[in-house]
């Protein structure tokens, strides 16, 4: 599949609005960190209270997404993905309204913005089959996901300071989340987002975790959000080591324009075997990219090394959304892809808590040393669990037949997984 794959996949109907009314609705969520401290600090809040309050944000996060995810899979998306939309921003609008006084009312208005944060991305991710239906049209769609993951994390902050700039610190976290409300209006008003319904599936008070390929993929992953939430801040102590300025966003845009790079060349082709071998392979090829991280030369060969650490990412994710969706039982599409984004986000997390002593008392490369330990972790993680990865207990109709149909065609009458 050439580049023109994606142009292909974008060109069927509902493809480009549902991709893009998911990443205006994540715009909440890909800024919140940033947007949340600098509204704190203008209140007059100290950095401690400030990460306080984006930590409450995060935790709830992590707890409501699969929460939710469950209930999209049990009631459909927009009887869950709007109400809760409209929350979460609610949530925002309090805590701008109300700033940082009372406190208690603050942290209520934080974990309620969090906790109620719509699980537009695993609500994506279970609507490709039934949209674009054919193996390589999905192929190209998650690895077009990943990329524009990429972008709406570099483009966010960015958005976030002009309004700052423009306006204010409360209007910015306003706008930011009637944008994102607007952004899931657009997917779950949509036709497909409608007509879906999940597969038939059976009562489990576990829902997606009772997977054991599922939850080997999610270690994985928690693994490799440590790793990058360790970057992050051994960044900061590289550039504090070298002169300080823009060094860091050097790096960490370097990263991002690594992942840009790989996850586009993964989805301009077909790949031949097994997803789950192929996940073995990418995530080990991450893993060695991050080793050369330790060496900390100078600033423009430590920009280079920083964007190779970032070319695996973007693939990474694209083939684990493929592995996922083989993996989770029946009926828990949205709940499991949830699952994934906590993984990911709460791996992010530890990584920063674990990174800052390192960095304190070994400089950059001991934060370094973090994340590079982080991914060889990953990695046994998968080397060490792969026969839970060689059976699925549900395997996609459409990427199981592009197991043993090179050309991906759809027959008539087909009927993908996921599918309203």
């Amino acid at each position: 599949m050439a580049a023109a794959g994606y142009g292909e996949m974008l060109r069927t109907r509902y493809a480009a609005r549902l991709l893009t009314g998911t990443l205006v609705g994540r715009l909440p969520t890909a800024t919140a960190a940033l947007a949340i401290v600098l509204f704190a600090r203008a209140e007059g809040g100290s950095y401690t209270l400030a990460g306080a309050l984006s930590a409450a944000y995060g935790v709830a996060n992590a707890f409501g997404q699969p929460l939710l995810g469950r209930a999209v899979d049990l009631y459909g998306q927009p009887r869950v993905m709007l109400p809760s939309a409209v929350l979460s921003a609610l949530g925002m609008v309090l805590f701008a309204l109300v700033g940082l006084e009372p406190l208690p009312v603050a942290y209520a208005a934080m974990v309620v913005a969090g906790f109620f944060t719509p699980p537009l991305e695993g609500g994506l991710r279970a609507l490709w089959p039934s949209v674009l239906k054919r193996e390589d049209r999905i192929h190209a769609a998650y690895a077009l996901d990943a990329v524009a993951q990429e972008v709406m994390y570099a483009v966010g902050p960015l958005l976030v300071m002009l309004l700052v700039r423009e306006w204010s610190e409360a209007a910015a976290l306003m706008v930011i989340n009637v944008l994102g409300v607007l952004g899931a209006l657009a997917v779950v008003s949509s036709p497909p987002s409608r007509q879906w319904r999940s597969e038939p599936r059976e009562a489990h008070w576990l829902g997606a975790l009772r997977s054991r390929g599922l939850l080997v993929v999610l270690a994985t992953f928690f693994f490799v959000g440590s790793a990058l939430g360790s970057i992050a801040v051994a960044s900061v102590a590289y550039a504090d080591a070298h002169g300080g300025g823009m060094i860091s966003s050097y790096l960490l845009s370097a990263l991002s324009a690594g992942a840009l790079v790989g996850g586009v060349g993964y989805g301009a082709r077909q790949w031949a075997g097994r997803p789950e071998a192929r996940l073995r392979v990418i995530i080990l090829a991450l893993a060695v990219c991050y080793v050369p991280l330790l060496l900390v030369p100078g600033v423009a060969p430590m920009t280079a090394l920083a964007g190779l650490a970032g070319v695996f990412l973007a693939p990474a994710l694209a083939c684990a959304f493929v592995v996922v969706d083989r993996h989770a039982p029946a009926g828990t599409a949205t709940e499991a892809f949830s699952w994934l984004v906590t993984s990911f986000g709460v791996g992010a997390s530890i990584g920063t808590a674990i990174v800052g002593p390192a960095v304190q008392s070994g400089g950059a490369r001991a934060g370094f040393a973090v994340a590079a330990g982080s991914g060889i972790a990953a990695a046994l993680v998968l080397l060490a669990a792969r026969r839970a990865l060689t059976a699925p207990e549900k395997a996609s109709p459409v990427v199981a037949r592009s197991e043993t149909d090179r050309n991906g065609a759809v027959e008539p009458g087909f009927s993908a997984g996921h599918q309203a």
